[in-house]
């Protein structure tokens, strides 16, 4: 399995979403999955957020574009060769302010790309590209937003994912979100990274049942 394993937290040995992303890598070879890992840290590569050039270059079609257009282009191009050529996908992230970091949200908008991660039919219709993908998001939220909890209606995150990801044609979709792990008591933090360990084991066997 080629996996592209991609890190948003701006911490590093104290990022829970990394320790979980680690984790769940070692669930994966502990069921014996032959893994080829593709790792980004966005933090240290943080793709560019899109500017006037990348716009009018991406919505330019691919025999009309310069060779400065390409430019201006290449690493997004160069990010969405790297999804595409994966054969699962691990992103691992913490939530702020009720959605991803925004270098996360840069990575997003870079990776979908007319003509790359989803084309138009003759119809109109958007076809995603990466229906042969499976991806798993894992999150860490500062509070609990589970359903049922008072704040569970401010999870902006979730919907935002599922909403990029299916547009670019990934149908299988899990995620694992570890609540409370900051705004709360320890035992409710350490239960809370408990919790999603084993929901990332399970998530392991069915990856590598598949």
């Amino acid at each position: 399995m080629k996996l592209l394993h991609v890190d948003a937290s701006p911490k590093s040995g104290r990022s829970n979403s990394r320790a979980l992303a680690r984790h769940f890598v070692e669930c994966l070879r502990a069921q014996n999955v032959k893994l080829d890992i593709d790792y980004l840290d966005l933090m240290e590569h943080p793709p560019a957020h899109i500017d006037e050039s990348f716009t009018i270059a991406a919505y330019t079609p691919t025999e009309q574009r310069t060779a400065a257009m390409e430019q201006a282009l290449a690493p997004s191009t160069a990010l969405c060769k790297r999804v595409l050529e994966a054969d699962a996908l691990l992103f691992a992230m913490p939530m702020h302010n009720f959605s991803y970091p925004s270098v996360f949200k840069a990575f997003i908008d870079n990776i979908i790309r007319a003509e790359l991660t989803y084309a138009v039919d003759g119809s109109g219709q958007y076809i995603g590209q990466l229906v042969r993908h499976k991806a798993l998001f894992i999150t860490t939220r500062g509070t609990d937003m589970r359903a049922g909890m008072p704040l569970s209606h401010l999870d902006a995150l979730t919907p935002s994912l599922k909403a990029a990801f299916g547009f670019i044609g990934v149908q299988d979709l899990a995620f694992v979100n570890a609540q409370p792990t900051q705004f709360a008591a320890k035992e409710e933090r350490e239960e809370a990274l408990e919790r999603a360990r084993i929901q990332l084991a399970e998530v392991a066997k069915k990856w590598a049942a598949e």
